[in-house]
């Protein structure tokens, strides 16, 4: 792991890459989370994070699905949706707001039939959502709502 001041330089100077998952139900619900931390703090989003210096992708997907979701990538069969870029004009430093963050975004969608116990160190409040109910609210950051306008999904 970089330390803190390391790691403001990539956030400044470089993309970050990240994987979302877009976790469907059999109701075809999508499951968001309240951001807590920046960027995107207070929204509902899809669930992920970056990838590591050194992780392999496949990793990677592993242990954000584990960290974000709960649940373990072996009983999944992701479907890989495409590449997607996000800008943000913050970062994660709460101090510092002239920094802004850009995310290489690598989104895949799982079909879950049952979770329990969601992790809240990134989110704070679940919901699933209809189609309807993220384009028209208010609430689900643009770039959920990205994800469906660009006809990704069905």
């Amino acid at each position: 792991m970089l330390d803190l001041n390391t790691f403001k330089m990539v956030v400044e100077n470089t993309p970050l890459i990240s994987i979302d998952f877009i976790v469907k139900n059999s109701d075809n619900k999508i499951l968001l989370g309240k951001r807590l931390n920046k960027p995107a703090c207070d929204f509902l989003f899809t669930l992920g994070g970056r990838v590591y210096k050194d992780e392999k992708l496949e990793n990677a997907k592993k242990r954000i699905l584990k960290d974000e979701v709960g649940l373990d990538l072996e009983k999944y069969n992701p479907k890989f949706l495409g590449v997607f870029e996000h800008f943000y004009n913050d970062s994660f430093m709460d101090d510092d707001d002239d920094i802004t963050t850009h995310y290489v975004n690598l989104a895949y969608e799982i079909n879950v039939s049952h979770i329990q116990d969601l992790p809240k160190k990134q989110h704070n409040e679940y919901l699933w959502l209809s189609l309807d109910e993220i384009m028209n609210s208010l609430t689900v950051h643009k770039y959920v709502k990205d994800y469906f306008k660009l006809g990704v999904q069905k």
